[in-house]
């Protein structure tokens, strides 16, 4: 058996202003997407659906060539030069021939400057040049699904938990079902539909309703015959037409199966629309409740510029706010300003600095701007940046937030970094010497992921609606391509099984 196996993935916030050029989705600055023995070096033994991939190939005793292994943070758009390079990098793979089966590790919710549907694109022209050998597809429970993505794959597998603590598993879902297909086991059959909703992402935890409850039903089902049964919750932060909430089942040969459990899923969602809608407070407010709490450390989710939903990482509300009000005993992570970041370098570890800190990002748009907040303190520490993930989301993973600072004002440590990285995983914090348990008040810009890895240390978590790309206000998004009408953007929106 031989098998290709490749990862192209990105989460692309159309609202976002952070460029996403090819160079972003390089393991390090300066360096290319690493593919081949490279690629495989770095993902082997990861809590990845690609690490997955490499798993069942090996296990399977199978030759297997890794193409490309390409992760970017979200952002905005993704360069053309970087789309087509990537896609080529893959379809040069898949022009060799040979392959018994086809392994993509993709996010589902990635727009280029020229295509809208990354990742249909990219197997459209997969089977231009390959139209028959079976293939396989893991994505992220946020892809915005829309029929190629799901038509011309015969295995599709999403997440199943968000936190995504199950990438690995996901790999496996569509990966052991692939390789029975190849075997001649089973024979996929699926059945896909998609909602006129667009669920906010801060309700889409599978950890709270009504997420839980359908994610639970989804593996239910795939205990019951399905070979994979995925509720794609979709990507709100995504101008396009086929942004939303999706379901996809998979079985073997067996069709009716696949669509009353789409049914299922799809009338549950459904059903239950009004509780994917989040009212925020305002951030007075928030810092406010949470001075007040006395069961530490606090977490407080500066949840508008979320790196990992295409925010800047450089807006200062929620940081103004909590210095405004005094609060003690506070790490951030993390301010994204390589500008501070150098002049705190320069300064070296011990000096007294005073720095314009973020706000440097403008956002044309949103309908607001941030502003850069002057930071007085001591430069506590200097890091290259790079860690290994400990906890459950991409376990093993190595991480890069480019060089980074912590600037200590005495009462509050604030985490300057050059590259974007997502709070999900306690050692970003660690590595920097900022101890969570330590703190009254952790400041983290995250919106759910931070519990996979901090999740367990919080005593409290407070919502802290600041500025940024990934509002949970919609009413601040100018949809234009998005499909209307659709709920909760229309309150009278209908919908039926029957169309």
């Amino acid at each position: 058996m031989r098998l290709l196996i490749a990862m192209m993935m990105h989460e692309t916030n159309t609202f976002s202003p952070v460029p996403t050029d090819l160079q972003r989705f390089a393991l390090a600055q300066g360096e290319a997407p690493p593919c081949g023995e490279v690629a495989i070096a770095a993902f082997r033994g990861t809590g990845t659906a690609t690490g997955a991939f490499i798993d069942l190939a090996e296990q399977a005793g199978a030759e297997f060539e890794l193409a490309l292994a390409a992760h970017a943070a979200p952002s905005g758009l993704v360069h053309d030069e970087a789309y087509e390079a990537m896609c080529q990098a893959i379809l040069q793979a898949v022009a060799q021939g040979g392959f018994d089966g086809i392994l993509l590790d993709l996010h589902g919710a990635m727009v280029s400057q020229s295509h809208e549907d990354g990742e249909g694109e990219l197997l459209r022209r997969i089977r231009a040049i390959d139209p028959k050998t079976p293939m396989g597809v893991a994505y992220d429970m946020h892809a915005n699904m829309h029929t190629d993505m799901v038509e011309l794959a015969q295995t599709v597998a999403g997440y199943q938990t968000y936190p995504h603590v199950d990438m690995y598993e996901t790999g496996m879902r569509a990966g052991s079902a692939l390789l029975k297909m190849i075997q001649g086991q089973v024979q996929p059959t699926t059945a896909w539909g998609r909602l006129p909703m667009i669920p906010h992402i801060m309700r889409q935890s599978s950890l709270d309703e009504p997420n839980r409850t359908l994610q639970a039903r989804a593996r239910q089902m795939e205990a019951a015959g399905a070979l994979c049964a995925s509720v794609f919750t979709g990507f709100p932060h995504a101008d396009i037409e086929n942004a939303g909430l999706s379901v996809v089942v998979v079985t073997d040969n067996d069709p009716a199966l696949a669509e009353r459990f789409r049914d299922e899923l799809m009338h549950m969602a459904w059903d239950s629309r009004a509780q994917w809608v989040y009212q925020a407070e305002p951030l007075a407010r928030s810092v406010a409740r949470a001075k007040t709490l006395t069961d530490f450390p606090v977490m407080l989710l500066d949840h508008c510029d979320n790196a990992a939903s295409g925010g800047t990482m450089d807006t200062t509300a929620v940081l103004a706010e909590v210095l405004r009000q005094g609060l003690r005993k506070v790490a951030v992570f993390a301010i994204f300003d390589p500008q501070a970041v150098q002049e705190a370098i320069q300064a070296g570890i011990g000096a007294q600095v005073t720095l314009q800190v973020g706000g440097k990002m403008a956002m044309p748009l949103m309908p607001h701007r941030s502003e850069p907040i002057e930071l007085r303190g001591v430069v506590k520490l200097i890091s290259n940046g790079k860690y290994r993930v400990k906890g459950p989301m991409s376990r093993g993973a190595l991480q890069n937030m480019g060089l980074a600072v912590v600037i200590d004002t005495g009462e509050v440590e604030v985490a300057l970094i050059s590259r974007h990285v997502e709070p999900f995983d306690v050692n970003a914090l660690l590595s920097l010497g900022m101890d969570p348990t330590q703190k009254n008040f952790v400041v983290l810009k995250s919106r759910v992921h931070w519990r996979a890895g901090l999740g367990q240390l919080a005593r409290a978590t407070v919502e802290c609606a600041g500025a940024g790309a990934c509002t949970s206000d919609y009413s601040e998004l100018q949809f234009k391509r998005l499909r209307r009408p659709i709920y909760p953007l229309e309150a009278d929106v209908t919908w039926s099984t029957a169309g």
